[in-house]
């Protein structure tokens, strides 16, 4: 049996795709730009409907004829709540900075270091460790709640930033997701830091920290958020309104007697820029960090 080589120097054909091949692809990439843009649409409904409240009086908002934007453009609102004297808005919103910021740095040291200890530190009981910290993804909040306020306030820690801070500062689930990160780093960056004299915490603050600012900045958005965004606990440990968060002091803007909508809506307008700004910051950060558990090559 007898094979014949291929010609040199002859190159095969190229066949155009079908034109029906064509437009499905095309249909099936402007279908997703629709379905894309609906979901963007249907995500952006509610901050239409903060603005849209914040800039108008009560009277239209509560009114039986749907307007879509303000007859007239109530500027005023926006500062309405640093100028009412019954809350410190100015206050409530810097407590709440402070709060995240404080918070998020706690999380993303204490539960790195926790995840990489366990995932890359021998010890027999490790995978006890592991299993204890699980262990406490299953026990309700409201089981802890009573005996964390009872400690927090033997130890004097109402209406203080240490109260609001310090007992948040361990999550079992970010403790989770790093050991699994750090599970799948890799090994090979780190042999080289030891065989440079780094031991374990060199190899972490100098070779791991830096190679995964991504994850990092997944974990520090979605911290800040849960932070900003916490009500419970700041409604018992600042019980004095200097220590409100601004969470607490949109809630003191409702009550029995009266409901002021605008102000309301223009407080949480304000409230929610710092979000903005931490997400448009860390955007590119945070959808590589979710997108990929690894580092890149």
């Amino acid at each position: 049996m007898t094979t014949t080589a291929p010609e040199v120097g002859k190159t095969k054909p190229v066949t155009a795709k079908p034109a029906r091949t064509r437009r499905g692809g095309v249909m099936s990439s402007t279908g997703l730009y629709v379905a894309t843009a609906i979901a963007a649409l249907l995500f952006l409904i509610p901050f239409y409907l903060i603005v849209r409240n914040a800039l108008m009086t009560d009277p239209e908002i509560t009114g039986e004829n749907w307007k879509w934007f303000p007859t007239s453009i109530q500027w005023g609102n926006l500062t309405e709540p640093f100028d009412d004297t019954t809350v410190d808005f100015a206050r409530s919103m810097w407590n709440s900075v402070v709060v995240a910021v404080l918070h998020t740095v706690g999380i993303l040291l204490v539960c790195s270091l926790a995840g990489y200890g366990l995932a890359r530190i021998p010890y027999k009981h490790a995978n006890k460790v592991f299993y204890a910290v699980l262990a406490t993804l299953m026990v309700p909040t409201a089981v802890t709640f009573v005996p964390s306020f009872v400690l927090v306030s033997s130890l004097g820690w109402v209406d203080s930033y240490r109260g609001l801070i310090i007992p948040g500062l361990f999550s079992g689930f970010t403790c989770f997701l790093f050991r699994q990160y750090f599970l799948g780093f890799p090994k090979e960056l780190e042999e080289a830091a030891r065989v440079d004299g780094l031991g374990y915490w060199g190899a972490y603050w100098r070779v791991v920290v830096p190679n995964s600012l991504n994850f990092f900045a997944a974990i520090a958005t979605i911290t800040f958020i849960n932070g900003w965004n916490a009500f419970l606990w700041p409604l018992v440990i600042g019980q004095d309104p200097s220590a409100w968060t601004v969470q607490v002091a949109l809630s003191s803007y409702m009550t029995n007697q009266t409901v002021n909508y605008h102000l309301i809506f223009a407080a949480t307008a304000i409230s929610i820029l710092p979000l903005l700004f931490v997400f448009l910051f860390l955007q590119r950060w945070l959808v590589q960090g979710i997108a990929q558990t690894g580092i890149k090559g």
